[in-house]
């Protein structure tokens, strides 16, 4: 992956998913390509349609604090895009970390995990491999054929699509996490062997990473249909493991008193009869 292109990669995609409408333009007639032109970005951002066009084309990487504020707001950049647009164009010299094969957890947090009989977790590292998971959590997960990662299983396992009712939400949050993490760092070799990987094997996925969505794992509530049990609808946590830098601990509850606080029940009944 050609470093050098990464801004204006990041610029030219997002600028195709903006619609006139969110920037307050009248969208007047047919349009060629889909999203802003790049006259109607330089005008919005205060600067001359040449640099921006300098700017996609990489022939300008170092744009100032000023004009990358005023291409987020143009482009309707959330917090963790554009924390992502200032790190192309101000990339700092990073050693590469070590791929998912030599992340651990600590037995200390396994320990904790174990415990919770009636909470499924599981922790994730860098590249969203799943590191480990508690007895609740693999019963949650039971049958599902790529359960090692959470992007493989998304775009590769035929079940996902009815494992998760909202499978293209969870799509486009899991490839916008994975192009947060990667930050400047595209020439890493897990993750050029994870990118490939799916690309090869997923149009939806090479349709979901040439957007250039950005974001982080956030807490958010997760649909699930698991084929025992049924419905679940679970609010998901997602906390940093602090002695691990790119860990974090995933977990889910229910409602007290609701249905899926029932199936969840249900679900910690079979995770006992397996430990």
């Amino acid at each position: 992956m050609d470093s050098d292109k990464l801004l204006g990669e990041f610029l030219r995609a997002r600028r195709e998913v903006t619609t006139p409408e969110q920037v307050g333009l009248l969208d007047v007639g047919l349009r060629r390509t889909p999203g802003l032109r790049r006259e109607e970005v330089a005008m919005l951002a205060g600067v001359s349609t040449d640099y921006y066009v300098r700017l996609e084309q990489g022939r300008e990487r170092r744009p100032s604090d000023q004009v990358l504020t005023a291409l987020a707001r143009v482009l309707c950049l959330g917090p963790d895009a554009t924390d992502y647009l200032y790190e192309l164009a101000h990339p700092l010299a990073r050693p590469h970390k070590q791929g998912s094969q030599m992340e651990q957890v600590s037995p200390e947090l396994l320990r904790l995990m174990r415990g919770w009989s009636h909470i499924p977790a599981f922790v994730t590292g860098r590249w969203l491999d799943v590191l480990a998971r508690n007895p609740l959590g693999s019963v949650l997960h039971d049958g599902l054929e790529y359960a090692d990662n959470l992007l493989r299983l998304v775009f590769l396992d035929p079940a996902a699509r009815e494992f998760y009712p909202d499978w293209e939400h969870v799509a486009r949050v899991r490839v916008a996490h994975l192009r947060g993490v990667a930050g400047t760092d595209l020439d890493h070799p897990y993750l050029i062997e994870l990118v490939g990987e799916l690309s090869l094997k997923s149009a939806d996925f090479r349709r979901l990473w040439a957007r250039h969505d950005v974001s982080g794992i956030v807490s958010e509530d997760r649909r699930f249909h698991h084929r025992k049990v049924g419905e679940l609808d679970l609010t998901s946590e997602v906390l940093s493991v602090a002695s691990a830098p790119g860990q974090q601990l995933v977990i889910f509850h229910a409602k007290p008193g609701s249905s899926s606080e029932r199936a969840l029940a249900l679900l910690a009944d079979l995770a006992a009869l397996t430990r």
